[in-house]
C-alpha cells in the first residue's frame, strides 16, 4: 500500500474484487490539430459479479464521437512496479501506447511513443498532484496527473483513416476508487501557439471521513517552469459560471492564475463513470474546447498570456456544489 501511494501512476487494484475502478486518461492531439482524441483503459469491479468488466472508452473530438468497448476482466493486465497496463491486445504506458481495436463500431491500429515528458513534481511527502492525500486510505475517488504534457511521436490507423501524429503533443491522468466525486468540473490544454506551455486543472466536491470539502489541483508549466495553485499549497479559488463557460480566479502566495474557457454545446459527448456500483453516462466532455489563460505575478507582471485550442473541457454532478463566487481553499 505505502508503495502504491509514494507511486499513485500505478495500478492500485491488484488485491480488489469488488467496488473498485481504475482509469487512464491518454488524450492525443495531432500538430495540425485537426485530430484530438482520448483514449481511456481501465477496469470497473462492481457490487454484483455480472457488471465487472474491463474497458475502453474512446472520444474523437472532431466529430463528437464516443464508444464505450467493453472486455471481460480477465483482458485487463497490471504492471506491480512500473505503470505498464493492457486491455485486451491495447497496451498503455508513459513510454509509449499501442492499439489493436477491431470492434464492429470502431477500429485501431498503431503505435505511439513519448518524448519528454513532463511529469508533476512531487516528493516522499506529497507524492504525485493529490500528495498527501494519497497517503489517506479510503477515499471515495483518488486523481494523479501522470503526464502534464508529452511529444508524440508515430501513426495510428483509425476506423481507415491514417494518421500521423508526429510532432503532435499528449497528456496522462487517471482516477481510482469506489465511485466519482459528487460534482467537479476539469480542463486541460497544452497546445498553445505563443509558447510550450500545459494546463491541468481539477476541481471537485469530494466526500471525506463524516462529510465533504472542495478541492482543487492546478497547474500551469510554462518553457518547464512549473506553476502550481493547489488545495494543499493554501491556494484559493473563485468560480463562476457564464453560460454553458467557466471563469476562474486561482491565487498563491505569489502569483494569480485567471482561466476562462469557450465551448459549444454540440461538442459535448457523456462518457461512462462510476456511480451507485455501475458504469453509468454521466460525465459531459468537450475535446474542442478553448481556454483563455493569464498568469501574471501579484506584483501585476504577466508571465504568460494566452489562448489554446483542442482543450478538455469536462463537467459532472451537480455543478452548484463547485461552482462558487466567494473564495475557495485557504
Amino acid at each position: 500500500m505505502l508503495f502504491q501511494a509514494r507511486h499513485p501512476d500505478l495500478f492500485h487494484g491488484h488485491q480488489k474484487k469488488r467496488n473498485f475502478f481504475e482509469g487512464w486518461y491518454f488524450k492525443i492531439v495531432d500538430s495540425t490539430q485537426h485530430h484530438v482524441f482520448a483514449f481511456i483503459p481501465g477496469i470497473f469491479l462492481g457490487k454484483e459479479a455480472d457488471t465487472c468488466h474491463s474497458f475502453i472508452q474512446v472520444v474523437h473530438g472532431r466529430e463528437a464521437y464516443f464508444r464505450y468497448l467493453t472486455f471481460p476482466v480477465e483482458s485487463f493486465q497490471a504492471q506491480k512496479n512500473t505503470f505498464a497496463i493492457a486491455v485486451d491486445r491495447n497496451k498503455f504506458s508513459l513510454k509509449n501506447m499501442s492499439l489493436n481495436i477491431k470492434e464492429q463500431s470502431f477500429a485501431a491500429r498503431g503505435e505511439l511513443n513519448f518524448r519528454n515528458v513532463f511529469n508533476w513534481p512531487d516528493t516522499f511527502i506529497n507524492p504525485g498532484s493529490m500528495g498527501f492525500y494519497n497517503y489517506i486510505p479510503r477515499m471515495q475517488c483518488y486523481s494523479q496527473v501522470c503526464a502534464l504534457d508529452m511529444e508524440l511521436d508515430g501513426k495510428l490507423l483509425i476506423n481507415g483513416t491514417d494518421i500521423d501524429f508526429s510532432g503532435g503533443r499528449g497528456y496522462v491522468e487517471k482516477n481510482w476508487g469506489s465511485a466519482f466525486p459528487y460534482s467537479w468540473i476539469w480542463m486541460q490544454c497544452n497546445n498553445f501557439p505563443s509558447s510550450r506551455a500545459a494546463l491541468t486543472c481539477s476541481l471537485g466536491h469530494i466526500p471525506f471521513l463524516w462529510g465533504s470539502f472542495r478541492g482543487f489541483l492546478i497547474a500551469l508549466t510554462v518553457e518547464k517552469q512549473f506553476y502550481p495553485f493547489t488545495t494543499m499549497n493554501r491556494s484559493r479559488c473563485r468560480i463562476r459560471q457564464t453560460g454553458g463557460d467557466i471563469y476562474m480566479e486561482v491565487q498563491n502566495a505569489r502569483y494569480i492564475l485567471t482561466l476562462e474557457t469557450g465551448t459549444s454545446p454540440e461538442q459535448f459527448v457523456k462518457l461512462h463513470g462510476p456511480r451507485d456500483g455501475k458504469m453509468v453516462p454521466l460525465v459531459q466532455e468537450n475535446l474542442q474546447g478553448r481556454v483563455r489563460v493569464e498568469l501574471r505575478e501579484r506584483g501585476g507582471k504577466v508571465i504568460f498570456a494566452d489562448e489554446g485550442g483542442c482543450a478538455g473541457i469536462e463537467y459532472g454532478g451537480r455543478q452548484m456544489l463547485v461552482l462558487d463566487e466567494g473564495w475557495q481553499g485557504g
